[in-house]
């Protein structure tokens, strides 16, 4: 059973059962949540009991305490960072934007990024060298094989390099590929050398889900889904039609495009792209001042260049400033995106109006996070949709990857970008920036799932087993090479998910 079939099987069991896969009804509850949640009290630590209950710190099957959980769950840990993978390489750092799918002999797969983003020839992404994108590139991803009968890895092995920054991605259609994009607009005509890579970067490439152990092939970028700072993207599984967020950094406008392929089966024939724009608003502002439930008819501002040589993040000739010029939507810091039974859910890390302290050198003082749906109505527009926004830290504070749950809520992996709001938690004493995984509930309450009690790390690339039986979900680790760098490795989550919202 596919992943999509899987959901869709969930879904009509979850109708029949009264509750929806965030169907229009959750989502009026969802997004009616989020405009009166700033007037509940809310303290960390699960005390306020909604979920599964308050957490406590829980030791993985090592005896390292890694996270904390709700009681009646456990974890196992895998893929560290350094560790020696069965290719024999060492594991990469950086461990961001994962799916999971199914594997061989009963195992699931999963296919995980590494946002390396060492200087040129500096990498942590073995391999082949004669397979590399880039000969001086250190970024890619790595494939994990994992029995979930007992709980433990059966191999993993280096599945694409020469890319860098490969930050998320999303499902190829069919779910038979996973799509690893880049954070970035390196290459050689890069203002700063540490960005002056041989090759041109900040793109998106195919990583077959059948691609096996030692059997690398040369990644061929996907030009024209754009050269940007891209995050994340989902595949509407009906149409083929990919939709794409970027990140280009605080302080700069972000947008939301798809890219219509020529040949849904294969990316490389072609399409077009295109920005976000809201119907009779030109260049609207949607980083706050924001209306929950409100829907915004939606229209599309095709991108003339798509591969644009770049000096940095504000070269006018980039793909944002094009399609902003033509009259797209801003957005500040676009992350995770996930597509699920017709809607695309993303995020902006730091958008809203309750404010985190920090100012960016345009004036923006960022927010907590919102969350976005947009639902495609044919090929001219559709409606976009704030469904949540965080009323403060305590709540939810900036939110990266998202997944979407097997009975439609949302699992947020925080990303604490603030410098200026010190964010503890009681489970983990001594660290000053405590990341979490929130649930977002069909109902619309946002609640802790796990806390990350082993250092100042994010959470990154959550996704569901086929099953729905485990969530998989990565400490990152560091981006660079470091003497003392955090340490990183891919969760493997179970417990009684039957006896709360997700």
């Amino acid at each position: 059973m596919t992943t999509l079939d899987r959901r869709s099987f969930l879904g009509r069991g979850a109708l029949l059962a009264g509750g929806g896969l965030l169907s229009a009804t959750a989502l009026e509850r969802l997004t009616a949540r989020s405009a009166h949640a700033q007037s509940r009290p809310k303290r960390k630590g699960g005390a306020d009991g909604e979920g599964y209950g308050r957490l406590q710190r829980v030791r993985d099957q090592r005896g390292r305490e890694i996270l904390a959980l709700p009681a009646g769950f456990s974890y196992v840990t895998f893929g560290d960072i350094g560790s020696t993978m069965s290719d024999g390489n060492p594991t990469p750092l950086a461990l961001d934007g994962m799916a999971a799918f199914p594997g061989p002999d009963g195992a699931v797969r999963l296919i995980r990024n590494h946002e390396d983003r060492n200087r040129p020839g500096a990498g942590s992404v073995r391999g082949d060298a004669s397979k590399r994108y880039d000969p001086q590139g250190g970024g890619g991803t790595t494939t994990l094989d994992y029995d979930p009968a007992s709980r433990q890895l059966v191999r993993d092995f280096i599945s694409l390099n020469g890319t860098i920054v490969n930050c998320a991605g999303g499902y190829g259609l069919g779910t038979r590929s996973w799509i690893t994009a880049e954070e970035t607009i390196a290459g050689p005509g890069s203002a700063l050398p540490e960005f002056r890579f041989p090759k041109r970067h900040g793109y998106c490439f195919e990583v077959p889900l059948e691609r096996g152990p030692n059997s690398l092939e040369v990644a061929q970028p996907i030009k024209a889904m754009g050269r940007f700072a891209h995050e994340a993207l989902a595949t509407d599984q009906r149409t083929g039609i990919v939709y794409l967020t970027e990140d280009a950094g605080s302080g700069r406008g972000s947008g939301f495009y798809r890219f219509l392929p020529r040949d849904p089966r294969n990316l490389l024939a072609g399409g077009k792209l295109e920005m976000l724009a809201i119907r009779g608003r030109p260049r609207y502002d949607a980083r706050e001042d924001q209306r929950p439930n409100r829907r915004l008819p939606v229209t599309w501002v095709e991108i003339p260049e798509v591969d644009p040589e770049y000096r940095n993040e504000d070269d006018p000739r980039g793909v944002f400033q094009q399609g902003f010029r033509r009259g797209g939507t801003m957005f500040n810091r676009l992350e995770g995106c996930w597509y699920d039974e017709g809607s695309v859910f993303f995020v902006s890390t730091s958008g809203g109006d309750e404010k985190n302290g920090d100012v960016n050198e345009d004036g923006y003082r960022e927010g907590y996070g919102q969350v976005w749906e947009y639902r495609p109505r044919g090929n001219s527009g559709g409606q976009l949709s704030l469904v949540y926004e965080s009323p403060g830290g305590e709540e939810l504070d900036s939110p990266d990857n998202l997944t979407v749950t097997p009975r439609g809520g949302l699992v947020l992996c925080e990303d604490d970008a603030s410098s200026a709001d010190e964010d503890r938690h009681p489970l983990a004493p001594g660290i000053e920036n405590v990341n979490r995984l929130i649930g977002l509930s069909p109902e619309g309450d946002a609640f802790e799932l796990a806390v990350n009690i082993l250092n100042d790390s994010e959470f990154a690339g959550a996704c569901y087993s086929p099953d729905g039986a485990t969530l998989f979900v990565n400490v990152f680790g560091e981006s660079e090479t470091t003497p003392n760098g955090n340490a990183g490795m891919t969760c493997a989550i179970t417990g009684p998910w039957q006896e709360g919202p997700l």
